[in-house]
């Protein structure tokens, strides 16, 4: 099985354009992702696919690979469907190119499924998540699932809602890390925006609208990950990984 990790890493950004080439202790944000990515076990490649030749160039100097895809893109998953099109990979992996802190083992998480014989096209991961001001945070995308860990729907709204709190009220974040058989994405990919899609401007419901099930397996990673959206978020993932430095 030959699996690879691809990395969108668009220029635009509403709230902070050219973000994947934010200078984080003296490295740009995609060399962060690129690197942290790298270290996962079953990953046999790694690429950055971006819309822009001043984010290829940044990957090509420090040694990692890339590709360029349309600027057109609506999503991430479009955009990796687009930079493997001629790649002839089993299992791909769409990894947020964001997340400067993210932890390898959920790379390892997501692409298990696959490795033990998943007849399942898609997964992807969800944490616990147990903070009011989580719940409340559209930011924080949420997750239910039936007994089987298969995806019922994904909302930036809580659910479930507590009218009653009883022991069997646990809320879970979706991670954003995906795993798809080639056949899979390639498919998706060619779906038009659906409409809960659009409304709620998250992507994975598109596989949900259109009959695609979605494996959500929990994570053991322990990392507290910062997704960079703003400035703000760009200083505290600096500070936090700045922290990391000082203790090894």
């Amino acid at each position: 099985m030959r699996v690879i990790g691809v990395i969108p890493a668009r220029y635009k950004s509403s709230r902070l354009e050219g973000k994947p080439l934010a200078d984080i202790l003296g490295k740009p944000m995609i060399q962060h992702v690129y690197e942290r990515a790298r270290l996962a076990r079953n990953l046999d490649d790694v690429m950055v696919a971006t819309d822009h030749e001043g984010i290829r160039r940044a990957v090509v100097e420090f040694g990692g690979k890339a590709v360029m895809t349309s600027a057109e893109r609506r999503s991430g998953t479009d955009r990796v469907a687009e930079a493997i099109a001629s790649d002839r990979a089993d299992v791909v992996v769409n990894i947020q190119g964001d997340e400067p802190m993210l932890d390898p083992l959920m790379l390892e998480e997501v692409v298990a499924p696959f490795r033990r014989g998943t007849s399942v096209g898609l997964v992807t991961l969800k944490k616990e998540v147990f903070r009011d001001d989580d719940f409340a945070d559209p930011g924080v995308v949420k997750v239910v699932t039936d007994s089987n860990g298969m995806a019922l729907y994904f909302s930036r709204s809580l659910i479930p809602y507590p009218r009653n709190r009883t022991r069997h009220f646990r809320v879970f974040e979706h991670l954003g890390v995906y795993a798809y058989t080639r056949e899979c994405l390639l498919n998706l990919a060619a779906l038009p925006v659906s409409p809960l899609e659009e409304v709620e401007s998250l992507e994975q419901l598109r596989a949900l609208e259109n009959g695609i099930p979605i494996l959500v397996v929990e994570t053991k990673s322990s990392t507290q990950s910062i997704s960079v959206d703003t400035q703000a978020d760009l200083e505290r993932v600096r500070e936090a990984l700045r922290g990391q430095a000082l203790t090894t």
